[in-house]
This record gives structure tokens, C-alpha cells and sequence, in this order.
């Protein structure tokens, strides 16, 4: 019984994962095609420009929306395991009065401090009328961050991933034809263009979504909000902090290397997160609302998170080393020969998430628990020590020097939430995630010493052969776990 109960608990996380897995393939896909022509072009500096304004802008929203996303996928998916529809929809009225009302806020501080935010960010006020302009997307993405929530409190993951893939289908098309006519201008139409495009798609799906009409009184919209906020203060605080790490070291970047620097650096961070992070984004969707459902049944709490580091390892470690051993076309693929400079900074950072991968399935545990101070001191240790190694590496040893210190991050984060876990929650790690972890991380230290000492013909030839064992192993430990192979047999023959 309690096998068949594992194997079902394994093939809900697959599930979830293969859905917005295949989503965000497609959207690496259309995001290779983009990246391409971007890259083309408005080159390094361009795309320089384009991370500074994102980043400026999304220090404002962080300081804004209270982390009210985060909370309210809790608060919803509570609600909605109880299966009450009148305390759904009391919820669902309570958030989005409070996502229009922070909203609005950031909108109203960027409009007001545009002029201080260009000075601040490129040392001039050129760009005044760019955050002008841009303070109208922080409403819209407060606004389509709300219409997310509910779809993924709701486990409504069919609209959330309609939705994702249609708005990449349409931002291709809207960005790469501007692009290609205005070049550098074009960065903030861009940017306004796709924030109206993720805002109408999510508001059509969420409408889907069946939820009563109620009315709340002050009184309970006070209590209501209260308990939101309160979890969520401490959410937005920490992404304030990562935000600001952010966008100190861009400009520490922008000042000891220079634009083009900053533009190498975000493009390096877009494939360390968009094409490798892929596989956690996507079981994030489902992982914490899931685990937050467990949040009051300890041993089962601790079952999700060991199954879910198992589960991250497995997909990601073929991953990383098919990424370190082939980085250098895969860099030219997505962008061009002028980014080759992060190469090195490129597989130092993929070879991180074997430490991600444990670390992010732990650091949910906080979340799902709602041990707001756990979360916020965990957090704020981190994002210090993670921007003095990003400074320090980047200036003694550039590029290559932010993929180390990444590295570094990572594996600190992973021992700091393993003691954290298991002094408070009594969680340690089973012996499965080790028989994954160790040959796993072993193959990959391998494919390293080939990028660093061996001639290309060797790296390609071995390389391939080690990224090969690294599927294999993969594959044969899910068959081990959900009888992979039957399910592609079923999925393939079953006409």
C-alpha cells in the first residue's frame, strides 16, 4: 500500500512537471528564436540596457506587492483542499483587492521617482520617459501575477499553461519585428506590448475559473488581509533584498566592466535560469501548493520533500551535463559568437544546481510552514553572503569568476536549509536522494575537467559518452519509481 501511495505521489509531481515542462520547452524554443534575432539585433549593450530597466523596475514591484503572490497560493490552496466555496471565494475577493491596491502603488511611485531611477541607473536622466512610460507595467504585472495565483491555488495548471504558451507565441511575434525596425527603441514598447499581452491572457483564463460573488465588509477585509500580508511582508521583503542584490551587482558590473559586461552577465543568467532552471519552474507550480497541503502531516511533509529532491536530481543532473560539455554551441545557438565570454561563467553556474535542486526543494518547507521568521533570516543570510562572493569574484576574476561564486552560493544555501530543516522540522535526508546525488554529481565534476583540460575532439567524444550514462542512470531510477518505460509504451501504442 505504501508502495502503490509513493508511486502515486511521484506520478502527481511527473505529472505536473511534464505539463509545464512541455510548456516551457516550447517557450525555450520560441525564447532561442527571439534570443537570436534580440541578440542580432541590439547586441550586448542593448540587451544591457533592456536588464536594467527590467531590473529597476522590478526592485519597485517587489517593494510593492507585499509578496502577496506567494502567500495567497497558500491561503487559496487551503482553502480550496477544504473544498468550502464560500470561504474560496472570500479569499479570491480579499487578494484581489489588495493586488489592485499595490498595484496601483508601485505604478504611482515609478511614475513619481522616474527621473531619480535613470539618474540612479545609467548616471543620467536620459531615460526618464522610459520609466514613464514602463511605471503602467508595474499594475499590469501585479494585476497578471494575481490572475496566476488563483489559476495555481485553484490547480487550474491546463489554463495557466494555454495561457503561457499563447503569450509566447504572440511575443515573438510582437518583439522580433519590432526589433528589427526600431532596434535599441523598440526596448520600451517591447516591454509595455508583453506586459498587455500576459495581462489579457491570464484575465481570460482566470474568468474560467468559477468563483463565487461576495461581499466583504472593512472589518473582514481587515482581518482577511491582515493574515495575507503579514506572511506576505516577509515574502516581499526578501525579494526587495534579492531584487537590490540584483541590481547592485548590474551596476557594479556596469561600472568595472561596462554595459556590454552587464549585457554578457544577463544573458548568462537567462540561460542559467530560463533553459536549465526550466525543470524547477515548472515543478514549482505544483510542488509548494502541494506541500502546503501537507504542511500539518509531518511524516508525510518530509516523504514530499525527499521525493521531490529526488525527482529534481533525476531531471536535471542529464542536464547540467549535457549543458557544461556543450556549452560553447549551445551559446552561439541561442545568441552569438560575441557572447562566448561567459562560457566559463556559464558551467561553473549550471554545475550548481545539483546544489539547487536539494537546497530549492528544502527552501519551500518555510513557505508551506508559514515559519515566516525561518524563511526571512535563511533568506537575508543568503542573499548577503551570495552578493559579497558575486562582487568579490567578478572583480578579481570577471565573468567567469560570477559562475564560482554561484557555485559557492549554492552549496552554503544547501548545508545552511539542511541544518535549518532538521533542528526544526526533524527532516533529514533518505538514502535514495544519495544513490542519485553521488554518481550523478561524480559524472558531472567529470564533464568539467573535460571543458578545462582536454582538447575539443576529447571534450565531444567522452562528454557525450558521460551525458549518455547520465540519462541512463536518470531513466532507470524513475523506471525504478513510476515504471517510466510502461507509461511511454502506453502513451505511444495505445491506439
Amino acid at each position: 500500500m505504501s508502495d502503490e501511495l509513493d508511486k502515486k505521489s511521484y506520478k502527481q509531481s511527473l505529472k505536473a512537471t511534464s505539463l509545464f515542462g512541455g510548456v516551457q520547452i516550447y517557450n525555450i524554443v520560441i525564447g532561442i528564436v527571439r534570443s537570436k534575432f534580440v541578440a542580432i539585433f541590439l547586441g550586448p549593450a542593448g540587451m544591457g540596457i533592456t536588464g536594467l530597466l527590467s531590473s529597476t523596475t522590478g526592485i519597485i514591484n517587489a517593494l510593492t506587492n507585499m509578496g502577496l503572490s506567494t502567500s495567497a497560493v497558500r491561503d487559496i490552496s487551503v482553502a480550496n483542499k477544504g473544498g468550502d466555496i464560500e470561504r474560496i471565494s472570500k479569499v479570491v475577493r480579499v487578494f484581489r483587492t489588495l493586488v489592485w491596491a499595490t498595484g496601483l502603488i508601485g505604478t504611482l511611485i515609478c511614475l513619481a521617482l522616474s527621473p531619480l531611477l535613470s539618474h540612479i541607473t545609467f548616471g543620467n536622466y536620459d531615460y526618464t520617459v522610459a520609466f514613464i512610460i514602463l511605471s503602467v507595467t508595474l499594475l499590469f504585472t501585479q494585476l497578471t501575477s494575481g490572475q496566476n495565483t488563483l489559476l495555481q491555488g485553484m490547480q487550474q495548471y491546463a489554463f495557466m499553461a494555454k495561457s503561457n504558451v499563447i503569450g509566447s507565441t504572440i511575443g515573438l511575434f510582437i518583439t522580433v519585428p519590432l526589433y528589427y525596425f526600431w532596434r535599441v527603441d523598440a526596448i520600451v514598447p517591447v516591454l509595455v506590448i508583453t506586459s498587455v499581452v500576459s495581462l489579457s491572457l491570464s484575465y481570460y483564463f482566470s474568468r474560467k475559473v468559477k468563483i463565487r460573488r461576495v461581499h466583504i465588509e472593512k472589518k473582514d477585509l481587515f482581518v482577511e488581509g491582515r493574515i495575507m500580508i503579514r506572511m506576505g511582508f516577509f515574502i516581499g521583503i526578501q525579494g526587495i533584498l534579492s531584487l537590490i542584490a540584483a541590481y547592485g551587482i548590474r551596476i557594479f558590473i556596469r561600472h568595472f566592466g561596462g554595459v556590454a559586461d552587464v549585457g554578457l552577465y544577463s544573458a548568462g543568467f537567462t540561460i542559467v535560469n530560463t533553459y536549465v532552471g526550466l525543470i524547477f519552474s515548472a515543478m514549482a507550480t505544483d510542488y509548494y501548493p502541494r506541500l502546503s497541503a501537507l504542511s500539518a502531516d509531518e511524516i508525510g511533509f518530509r516523504k514530499a520533500i525527499n521525493q521531490q529532491m529526488e525527482i529534481s536530481l533525476l531531471l536535471s543532473a542529464p542536464v547540467v551535463a549535457s549543458f557544461i560539455i556543450f556549452i560553447k554551441p549551445v551559446i552561439t545557438l541561442l545568441y552569438s559568437s560575441k557572447f562566448i565570454p561567459i562560457e566559463g561563467m556559464i558551467y561553473w553556474a549550471i554545475f550548481a544546481t545539483f546544489f539547487k535542486a536539494t537546497s530549492w526543494s528544502l527552501g519551500f518547507s518555510f513557505l508551506a510552514k508559514g515559519d515566516t521568521k525561518a524563511f526571512m533570516w535563511n533568506e537575508l543570510c543568503s542573499t548577503i553572503y551570495t552578493l559579497f562572493l558575486n562582487l568579490t569574484c567578478y572583480y578579481w576574476m570577471g565573468l567567469t569568476g560570477l559562475g564560482l561564486s554561484l557555485f559557492a552560493s549554492y552549496l552554503i544555501y544547501f548545508i545552511q536549509v539542511l541544518v535549518i530543516c532538521g533542528r526544526r522540522y526533524g527532516f533529514n535526508v533518505n538514502g535514495k536522494v544519495y544513490r542519485i546525488f553521488i554518481p550523478q554529481f561524480l559524472i558531472s565534476c567529470v564533464c568539467i575537467l573535460l571543458v578545462l583540460i582536454s582538447p575539443m575532439i576529447i571534450r565531444y567524444i567522452v562528454g557525450g559518452l558521460l551525458v549518455l550514462i547520465s540519462f541512463l542512470h536518470s531513466y532507470r531510477e524513475l523506471d525504478r519509481r513510476i515504471e517510466i518505460g510502461k507509461l511511454i509504451k502506453y502513451k505511444l501504442f495505445k491506439r
